[in-house]
């Protein structure tokens, strides 16, 4: 148990320097930076931890996505700014670049080679589909709050 808190940690850590470097990039104002990182911070343990109780990747990331998304719509309401002002530079940690450059690295030697290999179109097809569920589950799970949150009508 003590091992999973210093992993969560420690992931909370690494993936809130992204997070903040990108709020910079994104011209976020100096007083905001924090509640980026923050909330890229949760939401990427958020994924971890979801992981470690054996869910899929697309799935925790949908779910830490969603929560980045309600946690950004909080922060706006407190502050009166946009919530896309913290969750886009949020969300950035969570994005698959191993899963797109392995995706990319086997194309590139599947058309290196003369014949198709079945191992490495296999190894295309599963990363990019990954690649493609891991973005989809992004974009949805951070919409989701917002379409739910600013609704004008009701659901039911």
């Amino acid at each position: 148990m003590l091992a999973l808190i210093v992993n969560l940690l420690h992931d909370a850590f690494f993936s809130a320097i992204p997070a903040f470097g990108f709020a910079i990039l994104f011209n976020v104002p100096r007083r905001y930076l924090g509640y980026c990182a923050l909330a890229g911070a949760l939401g990427h343990s958020a994924r971890t931890l979801l992981m470690h109780f054996d869910m899929p990747i697309e799935w925790a990331t949908f779910a830490a996505a969603a929560l980045v998304g309600i946690i950004t719509i909080q922060f706006a309401k407190r502050h009166l700014a946009p919530p896309l002002m913290y969750a886009v530079a949020a969300i950035i940690p969570m994005v698959p670049g191993t899963y797109a450059f392995n995706t990319v690295i086997a194309l590139i030697q599947l058309t290196a080679h003369s014949e198709v290999s079945p191992e490495l179109t296999a190894q295309v097809i599963i990363n990019g589909l990954k690649t493609v569920f891991i973005l989809g589950a992004l974009a949805v799970g951070l919409a989701l709050p917002s379409l739910l949150y600013y609704r004008n009508r009701p659901i039911i």
